[in-house]
């Protein structure tokens, strides 16, 4: 047995000899950012270990890891195995409050109809608290004007929390963390397959109510909104997250048919899940479409109001999970593709979620100047996914990247040099230079190809379902979390929307919670949406016995 001792926590642990240093890591709990759950892919769980240390560890020389890094003793956790006693110094993660998460969406006029009603006999000075018809509990005094709820979009990489007055539907307060769950998994199928066995399902619970917990705590701290007076939760939020969050096995979503278990349309204890608000206060999951399909995009449908809508309009939220729904004079046809983490800054080699110092906007101006922006005006760290989209958008439109994705020097303008000069060669392959420490490589070229693939082939195929052609489409709702500056030309420069969209494109934001919204204030939409939901035709991509084809089509830029 080896002592793995991790700094600056200052825990220890007594592990095997061979077992990795992510391993040890979990073992004691402390965290080590893995969204690929130490399958060696992301190259996000590097560690620093002291020049003793180094010579007590069999790594590999990853791709991951730059020869400079080498050098300062920086490996990758997951396959860093440990051969002796050991220190492990963590890497300073992103603080949350540095995170730039749009947490707003359309906004959408519903009458104040809560679920939870308030009920004053003056005879004995007491107020009846209910759900729906149900009676909660008794309070002492008036208390109708107090009467508050949560709602909650659970995305794969972030969450959002609004703190909603229920008498009169203002927004008290708002507040956006990362997903936690993130550093076991990257994506929904990883968290699935932890999540199978009752040991993963039960960290993964605690990890995303915790952070709920947390979350309420700030908005409480802000608002000096009384606990007590918090009396329903809604969770907006994907398939995946709204069985993990409910503490559900989600097993049955990796496995065909691919049938939830749980259908949503339901209250649970807010108590029986660990959440602290009201002692007997509820918590909502709205209807899920299907496995892949989730209330994320319900959330979106009531928010959007497609089933109301008259024309043709395509409604896709951009992130992991590419979910997309089409509606033709209100009959609603959906589907999801795997889009893969890129959009979120992941498997990037720069990449980043969105926080200080992301390059978040680049664009190359008529003199060929090439302007960019990072969040919060920092000196450039990273890449997050609005950036990303940008870069490799404009340097396709500049010939910088060619149509098979790589790298050219066929420039539109042959006299400037500007960007020319910003390909280099480092450590024998050539990058595109964004600053001292931020590039693009073929790699991550190659990872926007995979993603943008997947999305437009979904396009394609559920457009094809319904006979529709892309030119008669009348508008395109993009919604999402990521990126402030996300761009429609940079979506059609890379060629993630066809340019029939052009002219077409609407940004409509954080859908899936101002969806949510709705549905905590107005107890009809809870209803009407439930309906709306049971009339959507699910597209399964994985009938089309031609997807594969058409997606490798569209990894051409």
């Amino acid at each position: 047995m080896y002592k793995v001792i991790f700094y600056p926590n200052n825990v220890s642990v007594f592990i095997e000899e061979g077992a990795t240093i992510l391993e040890a890591a979990r073992k004691v709990k402390v965290e080590i950012e893995a969204p690929c759950n130490g399958a060696t892919v992301c190259g996000k769980c590097k560690v620093k270990l002291d020049s003793s240390s180094l010579k007590k560890v069999q790594y590999n020389n990853s791709s991951h890891i730059s020869r400079e890094e080498i050098e300062h003793g920086i490996v990758l956790s997951c396959e860093t195995r440990v051969l002796g006693d050991i220190n492990v110094f963590l890497q300073a993660p992103n603080k949350e409050e540095d995170l730039k998460i749009l947490s707003q969406g359309k906004a959408l006029d519903v009458e104040i109809h809560p679920y939870i009603k308030k009920k004053y006999y003056e005879d004995r000075n007491i107020t009846e608290v209910l759900a729906g018809s149900d009676i909660l509990f008794y309070e002492s005094g008036d208390t109708r004007n107090q009467a508050f709820g949560i709602v909650i979009d659970i995305g794969t990489t972030t969450l959002v929390a609004s703190l909603i007055n229920l008498t009169n539907g203002k927004e008290l307060g708002n507040t956006s963390e990362l997903n936690p769950q993130a550093i076991h998994g990257q994506d929904v199928l990883s968290r699935i397959k932890i999540a199978s066995e009752k040991e993963g399902r039960e960290l993964m619970h605690s990890l995303i109510i915790n952070k709920i917990n947390n979350m309420i705590d700030e908005l409480l701290a802000v608002t000096q909104v009384n606990r007590e007076k918090i009396y329903e939760i809604i969770f907006s939020g994907n398939t995946c997250m709204l069985h993990l969050a409910g503490n559900v096995n989600p097993y049955s979503l990796g496995k065909y048919p691919y049938i939830p278990e749980l259908s949503g349309h339901l209250h649970m204890k807010a108590k029986t899940l660990g959440l602290t608000i009201a002692q007997e206060g509820v918590v909502y999951f709205p209807p899920i479409i299907s496995a892949y399909v989730g209330a994320d995009i319900t959330s979106g449908i009531l928010a959007a109001e497609l089933y109301k809508s008259k024309g043709t309009i395509l409604f896709v939220d951009i992130g992991t999970n590419g979910e997309m729904v089409i509606a033709r004079d209100g009959r609603l046809s959906a589907t999801s593709t795997a889009a893969g983490p890129a959009f979120e800054g992941m498997n990037i080699t720069c990449g980043m979620r969105a926080a200080k110092g992301a390059i978040e906007y680049f664009n190359v101006e008529e003199n060929k100047e090439v302007t960019t922006k990072t969040i919060g005006d920092e000196e450039p760290i990273g890449i997050c996914g609005s950036g990303l989209l940008d870069i490799v958008g404009e340097l396709v439109y500049h010939k910088v990247i060619d149509k098979n994705g790589k790298f050219s020097n066929k420039i539109i303008d042959n006299e400037s040099t500007v960007l020319r000069e910003r390909l280099v060669d480092l450590n024998g392959k050539k990058v595109f230079q964004l600053s001292e420490k931020v590039h693009l490589t073929q790699k991550d070229i190659r990872q926007v190809q995979l993603a943008k693939g997947a999305v437009r082939a979904g396009i394609e195929f559920l457009l094809k379902s319904k006979e529709i052609e892309a030119k008669d489409v009348d508008t395109v709702l993009i919604a999402g979390s990521f990126g402030y500056h996300l761009r429609a030309k940079s979506l059609i420069n890379i060629g993630l929307l066809p340019k029939e969209f052009e002219g077409k494109i609407q940004f409509v934001g954080n859908t899936s919670k101002t969806g949510g919204k709705a549905i905590l204030l107005n107890n009809d939409s809870r209803n009407e949406i439930y309906e709306v939901v049971n009339q959507v035709e699910v597209v399964e991509l994985s009938k089309y016995k031609d997807f594969d084809k058409v997606f490798v089509k569209h990894l051409v830029f």
